[in-house]
């Protein structure tokens, strides 16, 4: 006896049409496109020589015009690059060619085209600096790292502070102390025995340098929406110096510190190598 298919469903030979009719194999992923960039270096041999070394390998183009720049160097190298092109909103992608470089990927000349299509973004937000100085001179200046607060002179710095208006030490005497993004937490403020933070916790490193009094005071972590205010006791008798990153201001009388929510700086990082991985493998070394 020929047995009938159930209603709706067709035979072909053996198979049945949704068989036949199976999908085609999906298409490949477009490759990602190569963005051009240009290429800027430090004073170093090394350096030097990598620039040209990529120059001779790619069609670079100006920096005014490139959709990347490369930045061939160390982590000094990196923050004068991303305050260079601060106001292009151009990403940075750095390569080591110096002596730490937390901030850069690996030099390597090969592969560079299809590394830099395939990099993966991480957003940092620098802090902005107003100090004022005991002649009511105030300067700005950015800060990518940190913003830290020196003494001047063998007297101990005299600080109190406040954050968001609010007095919460009213008297710190130590060498000074410094507010650290996220980004420059393991820099300065780790030196200085202040916290990793990771890049997305929306905090900010409150940090004392060298502390004398209070002794058990280790500093404190503060939203990122939070302004820090320092204002220096005795500024004349204890002179006090404002650095952000590596803009100096000097005698000093009082320093607000907040996030500048106009700004959003890009670096770009290998895969499997992003900043966020660096900062949480920094917390585990031994």
């Amino acid at each position: 006896m020929t047995q009938i298919p159930p209603q709706g469903v067709a035979t072909v030979g053996t198979a049945t049409a949704a068989t036949a009719m199976a999908a085609p194999p999906p298409m490949p992923a477009a490759a990602a496109r190569v963005p051009t960039f240009a290429v800027v270096a430090g004073d170093t041999e090394e350096a030097c020589a990598g620039r040209a070394a990529i120059e001779a390998a790619y069609a670079t183009v100006p920096p005014e015009t490139a959709e990347v720049i490369v930045a061939l160097g160390g982590d000094g190298l990196m923050l004068e690059t991303l305050h260079r092109f601060m106001d292009r909103d151009v990403p940075i992608y750095g390569m080591n060619c110096g002596t730490v470089g937390f901030l850069m990927n690996e030099f390597r000349v090969e592969g560079l085209d299809q590394r830099l299509a395939d990099a993966v973004p991480a957003t940092i937000y620098p802090l902005l600096m107003r100090a004022y100085t005991v002649d009511g001179t105030e300067h700005r200046a950015l800060a990518i790292n940190e913003v830290s607060l020196l003494r001047e002179t063998r007297q101990t710095a005299k600080l109190r502070i406040l954050v968001d208006d609010i007095e919460r030490q009213p008297m710190l005497i130590a060498d000074g102390a410094l507010v650290s993004t996220p980004a420059g937490s393991t820099a300065y403020n780790l030196s200085a025995h202040g916290p990793i933070l990771p890049l997305r916790a929306g905090v900010l490193a409150l940090t004392p340098i060298s502390a004398f009094r209070p002794r058990r005071w280790r500093g404190a972590l503060l939203a990122d929406t939070a302004t820090i205010t320092f204002e220096i006791l005795e500024p004349m008798k204890r002179p006090v110096s404002a650095v952000a990153d590596y803009t100096e201001v000097r005698d000093v009388r009082r320093v607000d510190v907040a996030r500048d929510p106009a700004r959003e700086l890009t670096l770009l990082f290998d895969r499997g190598h992003s900043l966020e991985e660096r900062i949480l493998r920094e917390q585990f070394e031994p």
